[in-house]
């Protein structure tokens, strides 16, 4: 199983304790690397690949994606490869970073009928998957995308997010 070096900073008061946040990404990005390395044959570099994640809230996330997408609103989770790699590529020894809002996460786990940590999850394994060069621009990007999230999900024992959903592009 690939090591990584997971790094975190929170940014707001309403989420977890540090330890809890910590088990439940290590859980979530040990099982997705273990699937694209298993399923998909991801390399992984040999020394642990360092993720840096922020958790923080709506303000702050909605700066991020003003200043980089030009989109002036929250978003639940932002992803920033360090480096630019296909799916399949050989990443270097940084992953690069995962920002997530607290509030957003609250709201759709809410709309969604799913638990806080469920829905957490779910945008764990999304922005992950970013940083090895997936996206969801195309359709048929989207479509392999959200196998490969439904597929990691499911290993961890939830269920599909998008099912009964036309892929999100």
């Amino acid at each position: 199983m690939p090591e990584l070096d997971i790094q975190m900073s929170i940014e707001d008061e309403g989420w977890p304790e540090e330890p809890a946040l910590l088990a439940l990404t290590q859980q979530v990005f040990a099982a997705a690397a273990d699937y694209l390395v298993r399923e998909e044959d991801q390399p992984f570099p040999k020394m642990p690949a360092e993720v840096s994640l922020v958790f923080t809230d709506d303000a702050s996330i909605r700066a991020i994606n003003a200043e980089w997408r030009g989109m002036d609103k929250p978003t639940n989770v932002l992803s920033f490869p360090a480096f630019p790699l296909e799916p399949g590529g050989m990443p270097g020894p940084m992953l690069g970073d995962i920002v997530i809002a607290r509030q957003t996460v609250e709201r759709e786990a809410v709309d969604l009928d799913k638990s806080f940590d469920d829905h957490l999850t779910h945008l764990l394994v999304h922005g992950f998957l970013h940083l090895f060069g997936y996206d969801h621009m195309e359709k048929d990007e989207a479509e392999e995308m959200e196998a490969l999230e439904t597929r990691i999900l499911a290993g961890l024992g939830l269920s599909d997010p998008y099912a009964g959903q036309d892929p999100i592009v």
